[in-house]
């Protein structure tokens, strides 16, 4: 089996060649003098993460950290203070307003939790700044066209976190074998999601802790009662934050097989699952979920299951394209070519590592060492869509169609499994007055939902 390894890579991969034709390897924004002013909004894990691969490629000055754990944003401030050039220790703020404000910053991460995700990047493109947000970019499918609108109205980049779009084996893998040609005519597509993910405990009410704001936190959405901090995997275990599972994992393997098909809008969406198993906490979100978003003579069917065994151990959370001359199967950590042809040799395709040449990768704490190198160059590739007044590879746009899907699967799970047809143009499912009335969520008192017409 063919195999392509680090070293083989580096001397002479075609995906090395596209980062570098997205100008990642050398983008330095000649014409401004200094560093470039950033602030992360949301200091847990992956905001985290994400801010250390931007100053691993970029000349950056972190000038404020907003997060309502005082706790966690005085570890984060501490952290950034070893990280960036400057050593400093960024202003600190409990409320993002606030730091958008006072510190006026050019470039903003957005690290939140979902359900803040919409607020603060708009509230971002209209301060002026552009924005790196996380997936899935909304709760509801309005904030996501509200999302597009503002940044197109304030003419600011947003690159979304779907970095497959950045992955270099995943790159090689679709110029390799998807614009190829090698597996013919392509009319049907699985994406899974098997890990055990789905935090289901019973923890008890209790105060809230003086250096947590938790009415700050809980922002737009509604207010569950205090069971502890929410911010490891629990917050994700309930509808309340975020789209489940669904909304979190299928995003990425959706978003990955659409940009290598080039595939926009699903025509139709159905879905069907529940808490079949797990049914002992207080998690309110899908233990088990089919969806299939239909393409013309394709279908990509979606299935997660956080119990149980995986159907491809070395697939638990993958996308298998299948086409009449052969198959590709894909993650985070490796790709596959499986011929038809008994004459043809499969393929393999090894996940990049940069050890060596980033060793602070090794000691971080909680860093997804495979992702590291993708996130960086995603990193690059927003920079240069900035200096080249380019859309970046994971546009807010392409973002916004790879997670409003996931939501409508949600929704047409939670209508019995009706089939749902959304029309971007009218912002309506058509000929369904109830699915359209859950396009919008209903915000918390002293919220607005921001509307596309009105940011």
């Amino acid at each position: 089996m063919k195999s392509f390894n680090r070293r083989d890579f580096l001397k002479g991969s075609s995906a090395l060649a596209t980062l570098a034709s997205f100008g990642l390897l050398g983008m330095d924004f000649k014409a401004r003098e200094g560093p470039l002013q950033v602030a992360l909004i949301g200091a847990g894990w992956y905001g985290k993460s994400d801010l250390f691969r931007l100053i691993q490629v970029a000349d950056v000055e972190v000038v404020g950290l907003a997060d309502p754990d005082k706790n966690m944003l005085k570890a984060a401030g501490d952290m950034v203070a070893t990280r960036q050039k400057s050593g400093k220790v960024p202003a600190l703020y409990e409320d993002y307003k606030e730091l958008l404000a006072k510190e006026k910053p050019e470039f903003v991460l957005i690290g939140s939790p979902d359900h803040w995700h919409a607020l603060q990047c708009i509230d971002a493109l209209k301060a002026g700044a552009h924005v790196y947000v996380q997936k899935p970019i909304s709760v509801d499918v309005i904030e996501g066209e509200a999302m597009v609108a503002a940044a197109r109205k304030y003419g600011k980049k947003v690159q979304v976190g779907t970095q497959r779009k950045s992955t270099p084996h995943l790159i090689d893998a679709k110029e390799q074998i998807i614009d190829s040609g090698k597996l013919g005519k392509i009319s049907h597509v699985e994406v899974c999601c098997y890990y055990h993910m789905r935090a289901n405990g019973n923890p008890p009410v209790e105060p809230v802790p003086d250096f947590f704001n938790y009415e700050l936190w809980t922002g737009p959405a509604p207010l569950r009662p205090y069971d502890g901090l929410p911010h490891k995997r629990w917050w994700r275990t309930f509808i309340e934050y975020g789209n489940g599972i669904t909304g979190d994992m299928c995003v990425h393997m959706l978003d990955t097989v659409r940009w290598m098909l080039k595939l926009g809008w699903p025509t139709q969406i159905t879905s069907t699952g529940g808490i079949f198993v797990q049914k002992e906490g207080k998690s309110n979100i899908s233990d088990t979920q089919s969806a299939i978003f239909e393409y013309p003579e394709l279908n990509v069917v979606w299935q997660h299951r956080t119990w149980g065994t995986p159907d491809d151990p070395d697939y638990p959370w993958a996308f298998k394209i299948f086409g009449e001359k052969g198959t590709l199967v894909g993650s985070t950590m490796q790709a596959d070519y499986i011929p038809m042809s008994k004459d043809e040799k499969p393929i393999h395709f090894d996940c990049l590592f940069e050890r060596e040449k980033y060793p602070e990768d090794v000691n971080e704490p909680d860093i997804e060492l495979n992702a590291a190198p993708a996130t960086r160059y995603h990193m690059r590739n927003w920079l240069e869509a900035i200096d080249k007044n380019t859309l970046p590879v994971a546009d807010i746009e392409e973002g916004h169609i790879s997670t409003a899907a996931c939501i409508l699967a949600n929704i047409s799970m939670d209508l019995g499994g009706r089939t749902l047809k959304y029309d971007p143009k009218t912002m309506t499912v058509i000929g369904d007055k109830e699915a359209t009335e859950r396009l919008r969520r209903p915000y918390r008192k002293g919220y607005t939902h921001p509307e596309p017409d009105k940011v």
